[in-house]
């Protein structure tokens, strides 16, 4: 599934321009739903019980909400709150999930920036989905967030970690070629600030926590045309489908271009395209 090309070097800090805040679409990040959801499904599983009942939990950068409609559906006595910076990540997640909950709780989604979100008052879970990797100053937040914890309360998340896959490599080496460096070197090689398993591991128990790390590849078979760029198309390729706009030309050359590029590495077969996905996952839970 490697190529030479996929493994060659992406741009380093020095050399990045400030990327777009992205402009997101809800339908388009959940057309692989099934498969986005998965890895949130793993890490619930392994979240311990909460401290207090009715329980408080944060899920920050919530995005379409579905997530959180999960935490809702095993602590349904909980005041849960989304937290998220797009606007239309906020608005479907009301539409479709806000409101009380089964157990007598509430499900709400409020506008947060997790860059510097700080817990107003103490919860037992504050969570995170996919999305610590867009906030290059996260692990410096995870000593106010386990303080903001009641005792005996976790902190959990799940990022993906697979940036120096082809999906993400071809990307950045697209981003930094002669025709389109001036518009958009640096928005495909925003990930270079993650921390590996061990790290993670060692900067939560630093903090005195009980912590369980690991990782997990997921071999997933998507369907479809060119599924591979409909998945990116969701979520590492907002910031550059921001940065050209309304461009509509210059917005169909380069995912023409990205399309041929990853329709070499990840090629369709007869049941579907193979795309494998690392994930990294932490649960760390406070001292009582």
């Amino acid at each position: 599934m490697h190529s030479d090309t996929a493994q060659a070097r992406i741009p380093t800090a020095d050399v990045l321009s400030e990327p777009s805040a992205p402009t997101w679409d809800p339908q388009q990040y959940l057309r692989h739903a099934g498969h986005r959801t998965r890895p949130f499904l793993d890490l619930l599983t392994r979240i311990p019980e909460l401290p207090t009942s009715p329980a408080r939990i944060a899920d920050l950068g919530c995005g379409p909400g579905n997530v959180t409609a999960l935490l809702a559906g095993r602590w349904p006595e909980a005041r849960t709150t989304g937290f998220d910076l797009s606007p239309e990540m906020l608005h479907r997640a009301t539409q479709e999930y806000a409101g009380p909950t089964t157990g007598g709780g509430s499900l709400d989604f409020r506008p947060g920036d997790i860059t510097d979100w700080l817990p107003e008052e103490p919860y037992d879970l504050i969570v995170s989905n996919a999305a610590l990797q867009w906030v290059p100053s996260h692990p410096g937040s995870f000593a106010a967030w386990i303080h903001g914890l009641r005792p005996g309360g976790t902190f959990a998340f799940q990022i993906p970690g697979n940036f120096t896959a082809p999906s993400h490599a071809l990307l950045a080496q697209l981003c930094d070629t002669p025709r389109w460096r001036s518009r958009l070197a640096g928005h495909g090689a925003r990930y270079i600030h993650l921390l590996e398993p061990a790290e993670y591991l060692a900067r939560l128990t630093e903090l005195g926590c009980a912590v369980e790390v690991w990782e997990t590849t997921y071999h997933q078979l998507l369907q479809g045309p060119d599924p591979v760029l409909e998945w990116v198309k969701g979520t590492a390729l907002r910031p550059v489908l921001t940065a050209l706009g309304d461009d509509a030309d210059a917005v169909d050359a380069f995912l023409t271009e990205y399309r041929d590029r990853l329709r070499a590495v990840y090629p369709s077969g007869p049941r579907g395209t193979v795309f494998p996905f690392r994930r990294i996952f932490a649960v760390a839970r406070k001292e009582a």
